[in-house]
């Protein structure tokens, strides 16, 4: 009977929870222990296997699931989208609908395989799924190098639950391997730690009749992505980047997606040009003033007929507050001065807690040379600072 929010990711083949404060706490049932393994270059975790759970969503209903319970949010997931999030839903959900993401409108719609007709649809493309341990992988085409203008055939995990654009496993294949403009970056948070690549692009994406030019890419080397290289014919995965440049439909059943592009497929893939990884850091109060009342009338003192009288009262309000977890070796933002847990206060003088984390992101993306300044608060000191924004690929 208790809600949770959970990141909804094609990605992953079970359904992990590893958010859960006292606030949360739900009843786990016949529950055991086992370790946890994924990307990222530390250890496996500690989990709980909790079984013959139920999970609702509206009017779909399925009994006898299996739950795994991270018990230390390794992650961080909540403080980074700036959204409480519970932990990650993939295969569980999928696997016996056909499911209509429309990135644009923002809604998810599922479907009974069994009634569900599709329509007629010349914009569309469909690509067959292959499976492995339950995660969709589908094969595409792609083009690494500008001069020789020739494509290679890769095998990709369909990832949603990945914001980039493109992961590619270095020497998954002989020519996967990192251009020569590349700057090293955090891509995230695995299972087993923090990820690392060589954040780059190429010159293009082959997806049928579409072509997606100059996608920025990522590429990962052997430590980070041991496990997952276990299917030795992945060569990386396809993000939310790309998948959001259509009307997605994937058909679990069926085994096959379908793809129509929408109104955003000709804008260009963006990247954090600041160096700055920005985390919700809980809320703080802000006192603003409030006018109560006035009034306008005869001042006999002043001999003053359209004097007016002020009433100000206070609204105290939690607002939301920012800090930064990490900074990017040799970025601007490093190079000026910003360090780890700095507090944000405003940016480009509009006061922090008036924007959401998607806001900062955006704001950090603009465009090349962008001029970004911060008011700070570091161990209690306001401090200011300034850098531009710096294309490196």
């Amino acid at each position: 009977g208790k809600k949770l929010s959970f990141i909804l990711d094609t990605g992953v083949n079970k359904t992990i929870l590893f958010n859960l404060t006292e606030n949360d706490s739900i009843g786990l049932l016949n529950t055991s222990k086992v370790t946890l393994r994924g990307l990222g270059k530390g250890e496996a975790v500690n989990a709980l296997i909790s079984k013959k759970n139920t999970f609702k969503i509206k009017n779909l209903v399925s009994n006898n699931e299996t739950l795994y319970v991270i018990l230390k949010d390794f992650f961080d997931l909540s403080s980074k989208m700036g959204t409480t999030i519970h932990g990650i839903i993939g295969y569980n959900l999928f696997r016996n609908l056909i499911v209509k993401i429309n990135y644009k409108t923002k809604k998810i719609d599922f479907y009974n395989p069994r009634t569900y007709s599709y329509d007629k649809c010349k914009k569309c493309e469909t690509f067959p799924l292959q499976f492995h341990r339950k995660k969709p992988f589908v094969n595409v085409k792609i083009q690494l190098d500008t001069v020789a203008n020739t494509t290679t055939d890769v095998k990709m995990l369909i990832d949603s639950g990945g914001s980039d654009a493109m992961w590619l496993f270095e020497k998954s294949k002989e020519v996967i391997k990192t251009p020569k403009r590349f700057f090293n970056d955090i891509l995230g948070e695995g299972l087993s730690g923090t990820i690392y690549g060589n954040r780059s692009r190429i010159p293009k994406i082959i997806l049928g009749n579409f072509e997606i030019e100059n996608p920025t890419v990522s590429f990962l080397d052997s430590i980070s992505t041991h496990n997952a290289r276990k299917f030795k014919q992945r060569n990386g995965s396809i993000g939310g980047g790309v998948l959001r440049k259509f009307k997605v439909w994937i058909d679990y059943p069926n085994k096959k997606i379908t793809l129509k592009k929408n109104g955003s497929f000709t804008t260009g893939f963006n990247y954090n040009m600041s160096g700055i990884e920005v985390v919700y850091n809980g809320r703080k109060l802000i006192k603003k003033e409030v006018l109560q009342s006035y009034n306008i009338g005869y001042n006999q003192k002043l001999g003053d007929t359209n004097s007016v009288s002020f009433v100000t009262a206070y609204d105290f309000q939690f607002k939301p507050s920012y800090k930064i977890k990490t900074i990017v070796k040799n970025s601007p933002a490093a190079k000026a001065g910003l360090l780890k847990d700095d507090i944000i206060l405003s940016i480009n003088s509009v006061p922090a807690h008036k924007l959401t984390i998607s806001d900062i992101v955006h704001k950090f993306q603009e465009r090349n040379n962008k001029k970004i300044k911060l008011l700070i608060n570091r161990n209690g000191i306001k401090m200011k600072f300034q850098f531009r924004l710096h294309k490196r690929i």
